[in-house]
């Protein structure tokens, strides 16, 4: 194993390990504050975090707006006092060691409000802006005016050189870095193109190859590139450090923090990582924010692969083989169905899906009435926490809707991941982690269900293992 040169990131020089930041506070100011102070850089979620009384008790995000925006607004003021009070948190953690960054996703809700009361009310906590989910353009403006660095993550280097090009040569001094995602073996949302086939994965080598490539042409050689997304020993990526075609470069860890005793996760949810086998993580395409994602294929997932698959296409006038007529819902409004579409319908009624429900794409769904009514309150409850959501049609901007029917082929982002990070059920709820999270169950480091200290856990990254 080489020895771990440090980086320049964020103004001072640490050890080329990033803590990957995850959204709904499951990366914590304790933790990103641990993992700064063992010498690297920690991420705190700066995406609807948690934040506390006077007393220093958990405040409960609970919505009494009776209307979408006015819910919305509620869920912008939880998440900028959140934000604050982590950076505040892990400031102190760190301790005067390593760096603090906020991760935040471009396409949550009201996103840039976000991000300026963040790091308008934690001044001097916060040493740079890491952001992913969509093409972040305006993230380059919002750092430089705050003087924090910046790093964007992409998964290509088309998607960089989009960016480049429209905003980012303008703001060159403040980019820290480029985050590499890998969007075949990444946990949470990935960017994986139309182009690109998820069932094939790519060799990460060439394409980050490739965005050096790109970043020397514009001036960027000593600008690092961050891989993230499958990585676990450091000992495999050997032959990328001091490598003259990748440059400099840092690797981000997102699911191995997880299992810490600063994360903040349940123990629940740390229990289930240690017994997950290959193949677990199922990337699929059934979140609201219409990007693929990564998550433990459990009951939750389950649910939704089903729901999908009970699904056929209708008309509503005979057309074409569309011939049997087939009637749904409390007054058995008619649509037409091909005949073995609605052989199939029938079946699933009988088997007790016996509500179907229209999505925007003129096809049915066929769910118990009991999900029904749980897809229909989730969709009500909506408080906007994506800047455009499929599952509820919610959008920003004038109308607050996408122009389109609410998909009940997805599932409300904000209730899951809020339920699984505060009360644990690994079983009925999204349950993200990268493909590599099958290690746990056989990296000797967690033998007997050792939970590390973040400080063990870099240790022992540093070691290659």
């Amino acid at each position: 194993m080489k020895a771990l040169n440090p980086i320049l990131l964020s103004g001072k020089e640490v050890l080329p390990l990033v803590e990957g930041g995850k959204g709904i506070a499951v990366t914590s100011g304790v933790s990103s504050g641990a993992w700064a102070a063992a010498g690297g850089v920690g991420t705190f979620s700066g995406v609807n975090a948690d934040s506390y009384d006077e007393n220093g008790n958990m405040i409960d995000q609970v919505y009494h707006g009776r209307t979408r925006r006015e819910r919305h607004e509620e869920l912008v003021d939880y998440a900028i006092r959140g934000g604050i009070a982590q950076a505040r948190i892990a400031h102190d953690e760190r301790g005067g060691e390593g760096r603090i960054h906020v991760n935040v996703l471009w396409e949550m809700g009201a996103a840039e409000r976000i991000l300026h009361g963040i790091l308008e009310g934690a001044k001097g906590l916060v040493h740079g802006v890491t952001c992913g989910a969509g093409m972040p353009y305006r993230i380059a403006q919002i750092s430089a005016n705050y003087k924090i660095h910046y790093y964007p993550i992409v998964s290509s280097a088309r998607a960089f050189r989009a960016l480049w090009k429209r905003a980012y040569h303008k703001f060159s001094e403040w980019l820290g870095g480029v985050v590499y995602e890998d969007p075949w073996r990444a946990g949470g949302h990935n960017g994986l193109s139309n182009s690109e086939d998820p069932h094939r994965p790519e060799d990460p080598y060439p394409r980050v190859a490739e965005l050096r490539r790109l970043m020397n042409e514009v001036g960027l050689e000593q600008v690092p590139i961050i891989m993230a997304g499958g990585v676990w020993y450091l000992r495999d990526w050997a032959d990328w450090m001091d490598n003259k075609e990748i440059g400099p470069i840092a690797f981000q860890y997102g699911t191995r923090p997880l299992l810490t005793q600063e994360s903040p996760i349940p123990d629940a949810w740390k229990k289930r990582l240690m017994t997950l086998k290959e193949g677990d993580v199922f990337l699929n395409r059934y979140s609201p924010t219409g990007f693929w994602s990564s998550a433990v294929n459990n009951e939750f997932i389950q649910e939704l692969r089903a729901r999908n698959e009970r699904q056929v296409a209708f008309t509503t006038q005979p057309v074409g083989e569309h011939q049997v007529a087939f009637g749904f819902g409390p007054r058995k409004r008619e649509v037409y169905l091909t005949a073995g579409d609605a052989e199939r319908a029938n079946k699933w009624v009988e088997e007790g899906f016996d509500d179907a429900m229209k999505t925007p794409d003129s096809t049915l769904i066929f769910v118990t009435s009991e999900k029904r009514q749980e897809i229909h309150k989730d969709q009500v409850d909506c408080m906007g926490c994506l800047s455009a959501c499929l599952f509820s049609n919610w959008a920003q901007g004038e109308g607050n809707t996408t122009g389109r029917k609410a998909d009940p082929r997805s599932y409300c982002i904000q209730k899951t991941l809020r339920a699984i990070s505060h009360m644990g059920d690994v079983s009925e709820n999204l349950m993200f982690a990268g493909h590599a999270a099958f290690r746990f169950a056989d990296d000797p480091f967690y033998a007997g269900g050792h939970v590390p200290t973040v400080k063990e856990l870099v240790d022992r990254i540093c070691t290659g293992d």
